[in-house]
């Protein structure tokens, strides 16, 4: 089983559904608050890099939702600094496993996708999209599947796993 480092808002009812998900198939998790990590440009494109702009972004953060902020329409500076300046903006949660000497990232919250990276060792979960706020369950959230990073410059790993990867 795996320690994941699971970056996500303290109090988010659809982080902790992820996080207990995660713990029930034997994974040990070590939460941390999103918004108090102290996130570099390098850090967070780590996680994000070879994602599209518009996949960086929690669409359900109040901005996004509201249309004051699109990140379909963001350049790289200008979504990069947005991100740094609100983590809350940050799609979520943001994973990371060590394997060996490989540090594995991985962005959002699909559990088929989740499940082929760690293993969820057949855990059932409920119907809907473990990636939106338990609130916003009923509605479909575009932009919300997997996406997972991959820095090795290695494209065989994504190509394998969707988005999914070592740095």
């Amino acid at each position: 089983m795996a320690t994941v480092t699971f970056y996500e808002k303290p109090g988010c009812s659809g982080n902790l559904r992820q996080k207990l998900l995660l713990a029930a198939s034997g994974h040990t998790v070590q939460a941390r608050d999103l918004n108090a990590e102290a996130w570099s440009a390098d850090r967070l494109l780590a996680f994000l890099g070879n994602l599209e702009i518009g996949e960086w972004f929690n669409r359900s953060a109040p901005l996004v939702k509201s249309g004051e902020i699109v990140p379909d329409n963001l350049g790289f500076e200008q979504a990069l600094h947005l991100l740094l300046d609100n983590p809350l903006l940050i799609r979520r949660p943001l994973m990371e496993i060590v394997r060996g000497t490989t540090t594995e990232r991985c962005v959002g919250f699909d559990p088929v996708v989740v499940d082929a990276w760690i293993g969820l060792n057949h855990v059932g979960f409920s119907a809907g999209n473990l990636e939106s706020c338990a609130r916003d369950s009923n509605r479909h959230v575009s932009g919300t599947g997997p996406a997972h990073a991959a820095s090795d410059g290695d494209g065989a790993e994504k190509a394998n796993h969707g988005r999914c990867g070592a740095h």
